[in-house]
């Protein structure tokens, strides 16, 4: 339920403060620059935007990235999935350097909340991952999911390499037969990854603020309950 508080409260903030937007200064790039213009951006935000270069904890695992609402159940999920190695939560797809979640929540640094995974393709394979990604959302609710509210929120599947880019756009273009609505879960390359605060990092699995803990054991069923 705080969660849920302070989800909205970010929300109204925003609306809040979209009732007057200051000028940008004419020097600056605007949050809305998308990676094609990143050759225009000065030398300190094109990093942001650069290729996330993290490596895989052991040769033959792959990472994955995915943005589909508050990273906390979305999480759990992953944590649960046979071959999963090892999940983290964090802010990717931005242009600010080292956001916390309190920036993030601003909306202005055009951030996504995602998490990133690191399996193994021999035992789960990179479909695997695409087929619970598609259940634990809606992906035809732009920049929403549940109570959670804003671009922080939105769709989204960040690729690593070419494989994984046609895996995700064939998974989309199927899974758009299921959908009267357009899906609007983008498709990008995966960026620089920015960890997570601590306590946000397997938040549901040690309890939240409420020490109420859910198992993350792989292969368990029981309804995640996401709060704060």
């Amino acid at each position: 339920m705080g969660r849920m508080y302070g989800r909205m409260g970010h929300s109204f903030s925003r609306l809040h403060s979209s009732l007057y937007k200051a000028p940008s200064p004419s020097p600056s790039p605007s949050p809305s620059y998308t990676t094609q213009d990143k050759k225009w951006l000065p030398m300190k935000a094109r990093t942001r935007l650069d290729p996330d270069t993290d490596s895989p904890n052991k040769p033959g695992h792959e990472l994955a990235q995915f943005g589909a609402g508050c990273f906390w159940g979305v999480e759990l999920a992953f944590q649960r999935l046979e071959g999963v190695v090892k999940t983290e939560v964090g802010y990717s797809q931005g242009h600010a350097h080292n956001p916390n979640y309190n920036l993030v929540c601003t909306g202005t640094t055009n951030h996504a909340e995602v998490v990133r995974v690191d399996f193994d393709p021999s035992v789960c394979p990179y479909t695997n991952l695409l087929s619970l990604f598609w259940s634990r959302h809606d992906p035809t609710s732009l920049n929403r999911q549940s109570d959670g509210v804003g671009t922080q929120y939105r769709s989204g599947i960040y690729y690593y390499n070419e494989e994984q880019a046609r895996l995700a756009q064939e998974s989309s273009d199927e899974k758009q037969r299921s959908f009267k609505s357009k899906i609007v879960t983008e498709i990008l390359p995966a960026k620089r990854f920015y960890r997570a605060e601590e306590y946000h990092q397997q938040y549901l699995e040690k309890g939240g603020r409420a020490g109420s803990k859910q198992s993350a054991a792989k292969g368990c069923n029981d309804p995640i309950r996401c709060y704060g």
